[in-house]
């Protein structure tokens, strides 16, 4: 009779994060300790607040050409540009991006997270300090093509390190907030220049404040950078285990304590991925990518996603906000700035939400939700940007501002949260950083197109280019239908295997929890509830009978759960599996 498995929820902490202090508590048995059952949580995601700038870094620094455009002064400075000019002052960051990419998941892959993130950081410091100081429009440029540069680096190595440092009930959501918080940084870009625009209308300084406030963030980052831990998953690949264990015992478990049934559970599923990883593929190239039929499947998705995060119609309102209000008889630059500002706040909130909404809602049903509403949002938008082009009505163009906030809804339910959350979640760790780049690659090709071309576009045959997008919604809504994966409830590594087929997940799941009874012989574990009148508010596992029996877990087996249904408590029993 084949033994029921355990899996990882039998396993992780039960209570708000924030209460987390991994405190480890005296029993009066000396045979017997009772541990909370996590230890730092709410230390760690102090720790990881640091690689989360790095999205609103790019918010930031993405929304600010779109904010200049509105200030009198810049254009004074640099001459006016339009046209072509300014589509390269756009796509100057998406070239400095684009160069740096073949780089970035080999240093991160050899070097590791925190170095790749540290040396970003220096670059886009450097970067805002010359675009501050820039006094033609070439050094602009320059300035534009190093600070994408460098941002390249931060884009690869931050959330690779939040998604394998993350405690594992938060990592969904953690890594969703990573690229939700893109609006923060826009946010603050927008009111920075709307604010800089009413101190000082006609100086230099309306555009250059902005630009110093750019700086600010890149320079916490490196100086910090070195506090928090390395990806446990990195030295795991490079043989430090000890070193992956520590850290995992201080962040994950209780006490520091290794021997932690979660630190093991953790390890074991860690070691084994990366066995099976290179049992696939010998030698991890960029061919790799595309070497195997699971392989293939992901990069289909991921591409595809990447281009859809783009060419949803959003590149219009992101990059050329100024060129949409004026189709509508928005001319006002006080006006303009106000509505970018507003549509800003309006962004993070919708994104935020589509962040907690990951593992209540699921992935899929959640990029269904929002390719629907884009399309039917859309489709509207585009009828009252018509109506007021070619009848010139008035409400019409009134009715257009709402569209846009509703079209951003839709958008920022999944695609803003989830690009990069899902791409990194079913890539595997051999070629995870690798992915990684080909996916910012697509982003980055496809947002050089929209740069170039929506300009162009929209001078030429006005609304009529809105009727591109309606058709193009149409066909990501077939795809995401037809392939994208629900990978809600899984560990990183068994959502990383899911495409590989049923068997390597089923290897994952009895691999961890049959280690996650290393070293102990007949251990009862009772997960007891939250009691108010209990001076500690929070859920223990208690070990009882715990006898050291070496350090492997293939002596071990799981048998199942006794009064699994208990509102009070639940019971486990582990016993050792002769192989004899």
């Amino acid at each position: 009779m084949p033994v029921p498995e355990w899996t990882i929820v039998d396993f992780i902490h039960r209570g708000p994060w924030w209460k987390n202090r991994g405190t480890s508590l005296p029993h009066s048995s000396s045979r017997t300790r009772i541990l909370t059952s996590s230890s730092g949580i709410r230390l760690l995601n102090i720790y990881l607040f640091l690689p989360l700038l790095t999205a609103p870094i790019n918010g930031f620094d993405s929304s600010l050409v779109n904010g200049l455009q509105i200030l009198p002064a810049w254009e004074r400075d640099f001459n006016n540009p339009n046209g072509k000019m300014l589509g390269l002052i756009s796509a100057a960051q998406v070239i400095g991006s684009i160069v740096a990419l073949p780089l970035t998941p080999y240093i991160s892959d050899s070097l590791g997270r925190r170095p790749t993130l540290f040396i970003g950081s220096c670059i886009m410091f450097a970067g805002a300090i010359l675009q501050a100081l820039a006094k033609d429009i070439q050094t602009f440029i320059g300035a534009r093509g190093m600070l994408g540069f460098g941002l390249t680096f931060g884009l690869n190595a931050a959330p690779l390190l939040i998604t394998e440092l993350a405690y594992p009930t938060q990592r969904g959501k953690l890594t969703s907030m990573y690229n939700a918080s893109w609006y923060m940084g826009s946010i603050i870009s927008a009111w920075a220049v709307f604010g800089a625009y009413n101190g000082a209308a006609d100086s230099s300084w309306s555009w250059r404040v902005p630009t110093i406030v750019q700086a600010l963030a890149p320079l916490l980052q490196l100086l910090l950078v070195w506090f928090i831990p390395e990806s446990p998953r990195f030295l795991v690949a490079k043989g430090m285990e000890s070193k992956a264990a520590r850290i995992l015992a201080r962040f994950h478990a209780d006490g520091h304590d290794e021997r932690d049934p979660l630190i093991i559970f953790e390890m074991a599923q860690i070691r084994h991925a990366l066995k099976m990883e290179k049992q696939a593929a010998r030698e991890i190239t960029w061919s790799t990518l595309f070497g195997t039929p699971g392989n293939r499947k992901r990069m289909r998705i991921i591409i595809a996603l990447a281009i859809f995060s783009q060419w949803s119609g959003n590149g219009l309102v992101s990059y050329y906000i100024n060129l949409i209000l004026e189709g509508v008889g928005i001319v006002q630059p006080n006006t303009k700035a106000a509505i970018n500002g507003g549509l800003q706040i309006w962004n993070l909130i919708a994104a935020m939400s589509g962040a907690f909404l990951v593992d209540h809602l699921g992935r899929r049903t959640l990029f269904i939700v929002s390719n629907i509403g884009m399309l039917l949002v859309f489709g509207a938008w585009t009828v009252t940007t018509a109506l007021f082009n070619e009848l010139h009505n008035e409400s019409a163009a009134k009715a257009t501002l709402p569209f846009i906030f509703v079209f951003y809804l839709f958008y920022d339910l999944a695609y803003t949260p989830m690009l990069i959350a899902y791409t990194l979640e079913i890539l595997p760790f051999t070629i995870r950083a690798k992915g990684f780049a080909v996916m910012n690659l697509a982003v980055s090709l496809t947002l050089a197109f929209n740069q170039f071309v929506n300009p162009w576009a929209l001078d030429a045959i006005g609304w009529k280019y809105y009727l591109v997008y309606c058709g193009w919604l149409i066909i990501e809504l077939v795809f995401v239908v037809t392939y994208v994966v629900e990978t809600r409830g899984r560990t990183l590594e068994e959502t990383a295997a899911l495409f590989d087929g049923e068997q390597p997940t089923q290897d994952l799941t009895h691999r961890g929890g049959e280690a996650a009874t290393t070293g102990m012989g007949r251990i009862e574990v009772r997960v007891e509830e939250d009691k108010q009148d209990s001076p500690i508010h929070s859920q223990f596992l208690e070990l009882r009978d715990v006898s050291a029996k070496g350090s492997s877990g293939d002596d071990l087996s799981v048998q199942s759960p006794v009064d699994c249904e208990s509102k009070q408590a639940r019971l486990y029993r582990m016993s050792e599996r002769s192989d004899a």
